[in-house]
């Protein structure tokens, strides 16, 4: 059992970033039903359900007023092995095609963008319309669906050609297949899952939002990502003080000049590149054009 645990890690620590996120939701899930597990062997069932409220999105706006990390929490915990199950395939199968086009910075960019926009759906969609008014008060979210979406929609427009094969449907293109899913979703907000729909809904908007903006030359995602970067080099952090660093760079204005000239040439290669892109797609680039493009967006 151990060295299985062993192995696991190795593989999360190994592999790309869409296992990275598959590992984060499979490890919270384990560890939140052997919790469930040993709270019943001990008599004490509450303290499970005690933590995963803690964790779970709530709809109303008092409860999430003292609990506003479940807006990021909920994307991460997932109500069933079959819920954990089919939303893990889905990051994993479209997860691998953003990566075709996108960075792994974009990746979990989008990802946290679709489950945010998705809790943001959420949340208003339960306070504005009456009808959720008698569930108002113990309605929770929790799932990556939100996220999952943002992600197969990022993909969509930016690759709207993009074929896939779906087993008894055969070959059909991305972007028929979002515009199907998103469909279904908005036909079914009054159904047993609404919450679970309008979250869909969220993401797909922060999918699209992304690629648009992208293809504009504007990557959200920096928003997104740079407060986790931040964190996360705090944390690096020795416990003293480090000294400030300067440089000093030889040359002075003339320095300054050339590299202006640079950065407003890559930007002008950039914009001719998208273009290009908008009158013939993706697959007319050239592969160092498609190079020099991934650079400029991981950028």
């Amino acid at each position: 059992m151990v060295r299985l645990f062993k192995d696991y890690c190795l593989r999360y620590l190994s592999g790309g970033i869409v296992n990275k996120f598959i590992f984060a939701n499979v490890a919270l899930y384990i560890l939140l039903l052997f919790i469930g597990v040993f709270s019943t062997l001990f008599n004490v069932g509450t303290f499970a359900d005690h933590i995963l409220s803690f964790l779970e999105l709530p709809a109303s706006l008092p409860q999430l007023l003292f609990r506003p990390w479940t807006l990021f929490t909920y994307m991460f915990v997932h109500a069933g092995v079959w819920h954990l199950l089919w939303n893990m395939i889905a990051l994993f199968l479209f997860g691998k095609i953003f990566l075709e086009f996108f960075s792994a910075r974009q990746f979990a960019g989008v990802y946290i963008l679709g489950g945010l926009a998705g809790a943001l759906f959420y949340v208003i969609a339960y306070n504005l319309f009456p009808y959720f008014s008698p569930v108002l008060a113990y309605s929770r979210m929790v799932g990556a669906s939100a996220a999952v979406f943002a992600i197969v929609v990022a993909t969509a427009v930016r690759s709207p050609e993009y074929r896939i094969n779906l087993l008894l449907i055969g070959s059909v293109r991305l972007s028929t297949l979002a515009l199907v899913t998103v469909a279904i979703s908005f036909i079914m907000l009054t159904g047993d899952n609404a919450g679970g729909n309008f979250a869909h809904l969220g993401g797909a908007f922060a999918g699209w939002l992304f690629a648009y903006m992208l293809g504009k030359g504007t990557d959200i995602i920096s928003l997104v990502v740079r407060p986790f970067e931040s964190f996360a080099s705090f944390l690096k952090r020795p416990g003293s003080k480090r000294k400030a660093k300067f440089t000093y760079v030889k040359g002075g204005r003339n320095a300054d000049y050339e590299y202006n000239a640079r950065k407003k040439a890559d930007e002008a290669e950039v914009d001719r590149i998208l273009e290009k892109i908008k009158k013939g797609g993706y697959a007319s680039l050239s592969e160092e054009e498609k190079k020099r493009l991934f650079e400029a967006s991981s950028k």
